[in-house]
């Protein structure tokens, strides 16, 4: 496809994950959209989520205990009205998802069959056998296909935001009235950079689990959506709250790490510890091995100190074995592969990088510190996971903020304003292919074992210090080579990822106190302070 250099658009969004594609889905009923991804349009964070999407369809729930469970588990930080919003409109949503050809598994009455995961009162957790993420990402891509006003461009890289700064003026963080004109994008495959100029645009980007060295996400979830955006000058906060998924299965050097769904141990499976195969959590929460995520990963990752080993067991032996197999068939080949038979044999697991709670500031409708700029999905920020994700809640949140900024923005969306005549071209003046490539992998891996070693489950002022001290040379180093190379994806990934990392440590070293996903040895108690760190 022959693209020109300056492409114009009414909606721009950032991502083809289930918050992109359902708000793409609903505007082009009304505006010409395009949406940009970085691979192709089925390799999401979306795509690999196997739990399922929580939602109150029982006559047993209610949205009060759907409230109450997400509020208990983000540790006092969440926005209650955010969470009762969400929470009220899981039943429309996912009707929505039904229409649009998503096949959920049902009892034999045809009713949706409900799960039960970590923090959930009750079953309320929908899912298609252990792969709900890839049945809802297959819905929403056919959809997608045969929309006449929607155009997606695959391997199109998002490198920075056009704001201001582009047409002259000096801005900063306190800048009042920052504006968003689209964005400097990387034609991957044809090796060019476009300027594509929005009235809206809207980052549904994803996560940053490649931050860390171990991670159950893809390769493509390096915080870009969130860099981009701090760069450009707008809020972001609460990043300190990384969550790590107490059990992906324990298969070292092998990435992303394959995970072992929540959904099992909602099924019975039990966490074991592996000298003695005997349970353990009940040393640390009466909810056991189906505590709030936060409390089983520090559980996992003291028992793992204390034997010196590095994994636990899960046990889902005493299950039924068809069961097992009928649920759960992609967890079952996987442990096949590896010589585990899981209706038998007990499951390594470990922690990893999973999702993370904080990012870019939204309020209800989405709408960011930067105005015409809205986002969605993990790389935001919104009130609803606060200090720790209550499992199966993230699926939920895209899709009801694909519906709230559809709802606002429906009603008109502005017309350019400033000559955008004056934005320039991406200037490559003065950069070369570079010889040391070498130094963008090096510099990648540092990144993802400093975290891994001194910012992952337990922290301390020492060991944040440390890593920002690293972090520091890293950047440094990486900007002066960026400066005079022309542009790649590697290098973009590089940058956005030293970024979240920065975020991630000044925004831990600011909280003076263990929350949530947040613990550090040298403040382990709750402070009466509750607030968000908004840098």
């Amino acid at each position: 496809m022959n693209l020109p250099s300056k492409i114009e658009t009414d909606i721009l969004i950032i991502g083809c994950g289930v918050a992109g594609l359902s708000l793409a889905l609903k505007l082009a009923a009304h505006y010409k959209v395009l949406v940009v991804t970085k691979t192709e349009i089925s390799e999401t964070n979306t795509r690999y989520a196997q739990g399922g999407i929580a939602s109150v369809t029982s006559l047993t729930d209610s949205f009060d205990k759907h409230v109450e469970d997400t509020l208990i588990a983000g540790d006092g930080l969440c926005d209650k009205a955010i969470v009762e919003m969400i929470v009220s409109k899981g039943p429309e949503v996912i009707q929505e998802l039904l229409e649009y050809g998503a096949q959920f598994d049902r009892n034999e009455d045809g009713s949706l069959m409900l799960g039960k995961e970590g923090g959930h009162s009750e079953y309320r957790i929908l899912h298609a056998r252990d792969e709900t993420g890839r049945e809802v990402q297959r819905a929403l891509v056919e959809q997608v296909k045969n929309h006449p006003n929607l155009t997606v461009l695959e391997h199109f890289f998002a490198m920075d935001f056009i704001t201001q700064h582009h047409l002259g003026y000096y801005v900063n963080r306190g800048t009042p009235d920052i504006k968003c004109y689209g964005i400097y994008a990387l034609d991957i495959q044809q090796e060019c950079i476009h300027t594509i100029l929005s009235r809206v645009t809207v980052l549904a980007s994803g996560g940053a689990g490649n931050v860390y060295a171990n991670t159950t996400n893809p390769a493509i979830a390096t915080g870009d959506g969130i860099a981009m955006a701090y760069r450009a000058m707008a809020r972001v906060a609460n990043m300190e709250f990384n969550q790590f998924h107490p059990t992906a299965l324990h298969n070292p050097g092998v990435r992303p790490a394959f995970l072992i769904t929540e959904a099992l141990r909602g099924k019975g499976a039990i966490l074991k510890s592996p000298v003695d195969k005997q349970e353990f959590m009940q040393k640390y929460d009466p909810r056991l091995s189906l505590a709030p995520r936060d409390i089983v990963a520090r559980a996992i990752d003291n028992e793992m100190k204390v034997t010196g080993l590095d994994f636990v067991y899960l046990d889902a032996s005493h299950i039924p074995a068809e069961e097992l197999k009928h649920e759960f068939p992609m967890i079952y080949k996987k442990c096949l592969e590896r010589g585990i038979d899981i209706t038998k044999d007990l499951i390594p697991v470990v922690p990893a990088s999973h999702y993370i709670c904080g990012g870019i500031l939204v309020d209800a409708v989405g709408q960011s510190s930067i105005q015409n700029l809205y986002a969605c999905g993990e790389c935001t920020c919104s009130g609803l996971h606060g200090a720790n994700r209550l499992a199966s809640n993230s699926l939920l949140e895209g899709l009801v903020y694909a519906v709230n900024i559809y709802e606002k923005l429906k009603e008109g969306i502005p017309e350019f304003g400033e000559d955008i005549s004056e934005i320039p071209d991406w200037n490559s003046h003065g950069t070369s292919n570079p010889e040391e490539w070498i130094l963008i992998s090096h510099n990648f891996r540092e990144v993802q074992n400093v975290m891994s070693n001194y910012v992952g489950i337990v922290r301390s002022n020492a060991r944040l210090q440390r890593a920002a001290r690293r972090i520091d040379m890293v950047y440094h180093e990486t900007e002066k080579f960026y400066r005079k190379t022309r542009i790649s994806r590697e290098l973009c990934e590089l940058r956005n990822i030293i970024a979240c990392a920065y975020l991630i440590i000044k925004s831990a070293k600011i909280r003076k106190e263990s929350r949530g996903l947040h613990y550090t040895t040298d403040y382990p108690n709750k402070s009466k302070r509750i607030s968000n760190t908004i840098l």
